[in-house]
């Protein structure tokens, strides 16, 4: 059975996209840590990120410090966090997150935005690529 970001990938669900590539994909989490906090994945369904071919797990790191630099000319923070977990959703998922304090990489601090807010902050990112 497809992962959820597959069914995103293949467009059966809608996400405030960053940025992609013929190998990967970078949108907003809808259950943000911080206001950018983004999830660059790979297209190919890989559950464990060091299951993945080297040359392909060190494409996805050079796309996500791309999507990084992006996110840190957007959003007001004093750096980007990263974290790769994968028991939530069985596919590979690098987690990029504003930080300014460490409660915001506990994944119990969250923040809300509204609809038009996660669209506008996903086409600024854009923007800044």
């Amino acid at each position: 059975m497809p992962s959820i970001f597959t069914k995103i990938i293949d467009g059966e669900i809608p996400c405030y996209k960053v940025t992609e590539d013929d190998n990967f994909i970078a949108f907003l989490d809808i259950n943000p840590n911080a206001r950018g906090h983004t999830l660059c994945i790979p297209k190919k369904e890989i559950n464990r990120i060091f299951d993945m071919e080297e040359a392909h797990y060190l494409d996805l790191m050079k796309f996500s410090r791309k999507v990084a630099k992006a996110i840190e000319k957007t959003v007001s923070c004093d750096r980007i966090g990263v974290s790769v977990i994968g028991l939530d959703v069985p596919h590979v998922h690098v987690h990029l997150i504003p930080i300014n304090e460490m409660k915001e990489m506990t994944f119990q601090h969250k923040v809300e935005l509204t609809t038009e807010e996660m669209e506008a902050l996903a086409e600024a990112i854009q923007k800044n690529l």
